[in-house]
């Protein structure tokens, strides 16, 4: 089996590859690339990101990756991550930023009035570490 890490020179690429690599229980080739050909030939994909909308779209239209992220989509397991999830939808309002138009919608600013659960404004964007609750059994998971 390989998974492609889209390589579009933009977000957390080895972090995301060495963490994929790290849990690879299979035997699985887990590779970067920015071909689309070989993105395309995988059995799974994996679309990191991190970084600004118009920066990261921008890179994936240089790159010629926007057919392969569409393709891959619709025929085999894909994971997108933070804005590699969110440059699936059709516009952001981050930098007024047509999207790959995959899912119906527009990914929009947090407010800036949001609280946690104790009162504090909420950091956005958000970066760091959570505690996450799994609340029922999920193959991601496993």
């Amino acid at each position: 089996m390989k998974v492609a890490v889209i390589d579009y020179g933009m977000g957390n690429l080895h972090s995301v590859l060495k963490s994929a690599q790290y849990v690879n229980d299979i035997g699985a080739e887990i590779f970067l690339s920015r071909d689309p050909e070989a993105i395309v030939k995988a059995d799974k994909v994996i679309f990191p990101g991190q970084g600004a909308m118009p920066d990261c779209m921008r890179e994936l239209n240089a790159y010629g990756l926007a057919d392969a992220v569409r393709e891959t989509t619709r025929t085999k397991p894909f994971f997108g991550i933070c804005v590699g999830a969110q440059l699936l939808f059709e516009h952001s309002e981050e930098g007024n930023t047509p999207g790959l138009g995959l899912f119906p919608g527009n990914v929009v600013r947090f407010a800036d009035n949001l609280r946690d659960a104790h009162g504090d404004r909420l950091k956005v964007p958000h970066m760091g570490w959570n505690r996450v609750y799994q609340v029922a059994p999920h193959p991601l998971f496993a």
